[in-house]
């Protein structure tokens, strides 16, 4: 049975969410902010957090950032607010998906199933390390260095990474990208492939070069 965390500052919005996990035979914990969703993380292993972003002590933002410097659990991120700016900020931060407020309970469940499908299918199959002069990518460990020094990437960008190089020299689609990584029913855009891309770069220092900007395509690894 997979284990979820609901972190909303609104009693009713954690019931009623609550309510629907247990309906589909997911086992809920609760919290009422950004703080005791950190405290309840470092205490216990979670399948899944839905996370609101307005809250008080420590919005949703914030914690996602703060979560992952020692967890690489999937983030659905709720809001009121549907600004491009919010989920892309999001996306950039890790979050696996983002829901606007009001939702759908039914259809917020569709969602936590289909990103833990993603997550169990995600596993790498090789078990080696990718050596490019100076990059390293250490698969099963999910670590990257860089001249012998580790960077930090989020969840989605090592899977990013990853892929890239697994298929180095293939020219990758946007859509490609976005079906393989994130999933066919993934609800963004491919912007939101771009904008991971570009964080990787910045990652990768004097390696950003080996992914290559395929004009009106996507991208490719090229080493």
């Amino acid at each position: 049975m997979s284990k979820l965390l609901v972190v909303d500052d609104e009693v009713k919005i954690r019931e009623v969410i609550r309510e629907y996990a247990e309906f589909n035979n997911y086992e809920v914990d609760e919290a009422a902010d950004g703080m005791e969703a950190i405290g309840l993380c470092k205490l216990n292993e979670y399948d899944l957090i839905i996370l609101d972003v307005m809250m008080p002590k420590l919005d949703g933002f914030s914690t996602c950032k703060e979560l992952r410097k020692f967890k690489d659990t999937p983030v659905i991120m709720l809001s009121a607010r549907g600004e491009e700016y919010d989920k892309l900020f999001g996306f950039e931060l890790g979050v696996d998906d983002y829901v606007v407020k009001p939702f759908s309970p039914k259809e917020l469940m569709a969602r936590v199933h289909a990103v833990l499908t993603r997550k169990a299918s995600a596993q790498p199959e090789e078990q080696d390390v990718l050596n490019f002069k100076g990059l390293s990518i250490n698969i099963p460990a999910r670590t990257v260095l860089v001249d012998g020094e580790k960077i930090e990437l989020t969840p989605k960008e090592y899977d990013l990474l990853f892929y890239l190089a697994k298929n180095c020299n293939l020219a990758l689609s946007r859509d490609k990208l976005l079906s393989d990584i994130w999933g066919y029913d993934f609800f963004g855009d491919d912007r939101t492939i771009d904008t991971h891309i570009k964080n990787l770069r910045n990652n990768l220092g004097p390696y950003r070069d080996f992914i290559v900007t395929l004009r009106g395509v996507g991208y490719k690894f090229e080493a």
